[in-house]
């Protein structure tokens, strides 16, 4: 890094300058050590989701196991000596977090639950909410719009109770915290309830404590209503780095989730409840455990006198339970404590967000739109989270899935959308009520990647750090923005000659101005696809006889069948567009097999994508986990109906054509990417034989022949209605097709970057394509709506926007991030290329084969920018 312009703002001693007072990275200067001994499987890892969840440490797991197998842990509900020795460990959990917290049984009650949510969902359906429409005033939930998602839906639950539900916005909220009135006796009893997080899941905002204590005596009213008000303070988020001393701040209701603190174990939470409030709880619902009698026959039912055990339906998960307490041991002993995660947590924050705001283009335009609250000055405001939308050099912004995508290069992880809180993301992003519900007519649904619609960011990219986090995960983040920002250009970054200056660089942000225009339709990023498509049905039945040649009169015909608009075979430059390569992959994410002609089925080409590699959970494994995938070479032999699998330093090994459909055959359903399939494992001797070339335990699984249960029901525009395409696994289409132009474009640009050349067939590999084509200009295929070849129509379903799997040699299975980085600088940002496609054959009773040399005979758009399919995932490539 040595010479470059933003190397000295990269090093640790301009992290410890650029520190606030009174904060510091690391625990005594151990951090280090700590990470290696608790975290290895961090190694080459940056991890920056913590808001979304902690990652456990090796002794947590050590510990907990030791005590299970010293152990002998029964069900708590029963008498016997295992099950006493359960009962009294959860009691003795419940004081360690009433510990943790800084109160007592005294005050708090310790409802266990399913997580923070279910938490929520406990306090709408307990709360003594009085409705509307009886004598006295009715009751209110009022809630923060920087709210989670489980907040804002109990007003579902208050809504059928006739409960009116009232959204507050945080500035309504901080100005009347300015104008506050002095303590006035709350008139009447008629409760209300208000909800807010004690930490934004989105900017990381810390809000007043200080409310807690206000609202419930009248000095802050989110509304003017006569009654009670209780609070319902949603720390899940702010738990995890800061403590929380109840004995203060004493809200009446505190969901967390251990897993935000710990990492493990999951789906377990907490309801801390206050006693005062915990007599006038209401429930209907009573489960085993919660009843201290009741009659089958009758209608008699009396509850537990115990707060705890009457809301605790069931048996809880007692052994997740009993993992707590060895979780905050281990926390505290690793750290001391979570003030000590407070200030670490926040220095790293405060450096990235400082280096981050001084981040420029040549032409002055900043690199990262910064969606803050606060200026970042204290950890007592602000957690340790950041929120941004990476620029362009003309303002735009880069679509968070293209951020992503690009971040997955350098093994970053990081958290994009919206975060589950709307209402933040509608606040920093300027996303109207009426653009939401614009957006989901688009297609576009919470938890998806599109980040842009129109040009206007849909969400955002969140990263966040954890007590485990180090300078070197921030400087890596750092590294790949600078990388990533600049990858266009040779733009140097005019930073401030000091790190004095660079601390008080101004930011953009929504706190400080609007958002610019981002209408630009060059700027529209993708959504991402995934690379390889899906398995595809094997039915022989599905191939027809071969005849290779057209006659004359069925070939006319078939041109007549085209659309009107069909451009001319001599389109441009007077050369034919013709078909160059055939490929298949018969298992998914292997090697290609190439063909000169191949019969196309009802899924696509006969036997492309029908076998799959799982790992022992039964989950596909893709390049992306598995690059050595690529080294397996598998080739149909149609004659012998088998299949061969080849790979260097093992012998050959064949697998049958033929469909298990006997009674031996053990039918399973698995899930790639987002559809569901019926599968059937291939046995013990093709996973012996991929196992051991893979070096670890898989095996080969093939999609069931029983097309009824295997088909998508998805109808591609254009077809008839009642043409249901059966795409079994692919996530987008039944074919990918990429043009020799295209790739000669982008080889001018990759040999460049490498400054070394590039082989055509090398780059044609990369992108595992089904057909190859050799148009006369490059990109013109993102022109097309339709294609025909031969005797066979194609829709054009959308472009295929890449994944980090083009990064992959498919001769040795090495990783170069160049590629991905080359194609999103050559394409203006972007990631698309290849279009996806679905045959539409003509009535003809001539047989589906797709050969080379065949034209193809496109038919242009009347939109020539290429909108992607209605697809919200990118989950697998091969």
């Amino acid at each position: 890094m040595a010479g470059e312009p933003w190397a000295e703002l990269l090093s640790f001693p301009a992290s410890q300058a650029m520190c606030p007072a009174g904060c510091g990275c690391g625990y005594g200067g151990g951090l280090r050590r700590l990470r290696e001994r608790e975290f290895p499987r961090l190694r080459g890892i940056t991890y920056l989701d913590h808001a979304g969840s902690a990652l456990f440490p090796e002794s947590l797991l050590k510990a907990f196991t030791d005590d299970l197998r010293s152990n002998v842990y029964g069900n708590p509900h029963s008498q016997n000596i295992s099950s006493k020795l359960t009962y009294d460990t959860i009691e003795h959990v419940r004081y360690r977090i009433l510990q943790h917290f800084h109160t007592t049984a005294e005050d708090y009650t310790i409802i266990f639950t399913s997580g923070c949510t279910a938490a929520l969902k406990l306090v709408a359906e307990a709360f003594p909410w009085v409705p509307e429409g009886i004598k006295q005033p009715s009751s209110r939930f009022c809630y923060l719009t920087d709210s989670h998602t489980s907040v804002v839906g109990m007003r579902g639950i208050t809504a059928s109770m006739n409960v009116l539900s009232v959204p507050v916005k945080p500035k309504e909220m901080l100005l009347s915290e300015k104008s506050r009135s002095p303590a006035e006796e709350q008139n009447g009893t008629t409760p209300h309830l208000f909800s807010y997080p004690a930490q934004s899941n989105f900017s990381g905002i810390k809000y007043p404590l200080s409310w807690i204590q206000d609202i419930k005596s009248g000095k802050l009213c989110p509304i003017k209503i006569p009654g009670k008000w209780f609070v319902l303070l949603d720390a899940a988020s702010y738990v995890s780095t800061s403590p929380l001393d109840l004995g203060v701040h004493q809200a009446d209701f505190i969901p967390i989730s251990f897993y935000k603190i710990f990492g493990f174990p999951t789906g377990l939470g907490a309801l801390l409840v206050n006693n005062r409030i915990a007599p006038f709880l209401r429930k209907t619902y009573f489960g085993g455990g919660t009843a201290a009698a009741y009659l089958a026959g009758e209608d008699f039912y009396f509850p537990q006198t115990s707060i705890a055990e009457r809301f605790e339906d069931g048996t809880v998960s007692f052994l997740d339970i009993i993992a707590l307490k060895h979780g905050f041991d281990v926390l505290e002993r690793l750290t001391g404590g979570m003030e000590n995660i407070k200030q670490h947590t926040f220095a790293l924050a405060h450096y990235t967000y400082t280096v981050l705001s001084a981040l420029k283009y040549a032409n002055g335009a900043p690199v990262v739109r910064i969606y803050r609250d606060t200026d970042f000055s204290s950890p007592d405001v602000q957690g340790p989270i950041i929120n941004f939308n990476m620029l362009d050099e003309n303002g735009e912004v880069i679509g968070f899935s293209q951020v992503d995508k690009m971040a997955s290069l350098y093994n970053i992880h990081v958290r994009t959308g919206c975060f589950c809180n709307t209402g933040a993301c509608q606040q920093h992003l300027g996303i109207s009520n009426e653009d939401i519900r614009r957006n989901l007519q688009a297609g576009h649904v919470c938890g998806d990647d599109r980040d842009l619609i129109d040009g206007r960011p849909t969400g955002s990219v969140r990263i966040s750090f954890g007590y485990m986090s180090t300078f070197e995960d921030a400087q890596t983040f750092l590294k790949f923005i600078i990388a990533t920002g600049f990858s266009r250009s040779n733009n140097e970054i005019p930073f401030q000659s000091s790190v004095t200056k660079l601390t008080t660089e101004s930011v953009r942000s929504p706190v400080q101005d609007d958002h610019p225009s981002c209408n630009n339709a060059n700027k529209l990023a993708p959504r991402m696809h995934i690379l390889d498509r899906e398995l595809w049905d094997n039915s022989s039945a599905a191939m027809k006889t071969v005849s290779w040649q057209l006659p004359e009169t069925e070939s006319e015909s078939m041109r007549a069948a085209v659309s009107e608009t069909a451009v001319p075979t001599c389109r441009r430059g007077g050369k034919p567009i013709t078909v160059t390569n055939i490929y298949l992959y018969p298992i998914k994410s292997c090697s290609a097999f190439e063909v000169a002609e191949w019969p196309v089925g009802n899924q696509g080409l006969l036997y492309d994508r029908n076998w799959m590699v799982v790992n022992p959970n039964g989950v596909c494994m893709t390049q992306k986990q598995e690059p050595r995938l690529c080294l397996v070479n598998p080739s149909i032999d149609l004659k012998q109906n088998i299949m061969v699998i080849q790979a260097e330093g093992m012998d050959p090994i064949s697998v049958s054509l033929e469909a298990n459909t006997g009674k031996e055959a053990v039918i399973c359903e698995s899930k790639v990417c987002s559809h569901r399939v019926k599968t059937y494992d291939c046995g013990e001797r093709i996973a012996g034989w991929l196992s051991m070339f893979l070096g670890r335990s898989c095996r080969l699984i093939r999609q069931s022949s029983d097309i009824k249960k295997n088909r998508h029901q998805k109808n591609a525009k254009g077809l008839a209605p009642a043409t249901s395409i059966s795409l079994s696994l692919v996530n987008e289409a039944q074919y990918l097709l990429i043009n020799v132009a295209s790739i000669l474009y982008l080889k001018e640009h990759i040999s460049a970057r490498l400054e070394e050349p590039l082989e055509v067939e090398e780059l044609i590999q990369r992108f595992r394509a089904n057909i190859v084509i050799s148009a006369p200009e490059s990109f013109e295929e993102e022109e097309w709506a339709e294609i025909s070849i031969g005797s066979l129509r194609f829709e054009v379903v959308g472009p295929c926007s890449r994944c980090q799997v083009i990064c992959i040699d498919q001769q040795s299975g090495e990783r170069n991030k160049e590629f991905l980085q080359s194609l999103s600088a050559a394409r203006g940002r972007k990631t698309n290329f290849g279009i996806y496609l679905m045959n539409q054959p003509l009535c003809s009773s001539f047989p589906d084969i797709l050969s080379i040399g065949s034209q193809v005979l496109p038919v242009l758009k009347e939109n020539p920018e290429i909108q992607p399919p209605p697809s919200s995932e990118e989950k697998c490539s091969g």
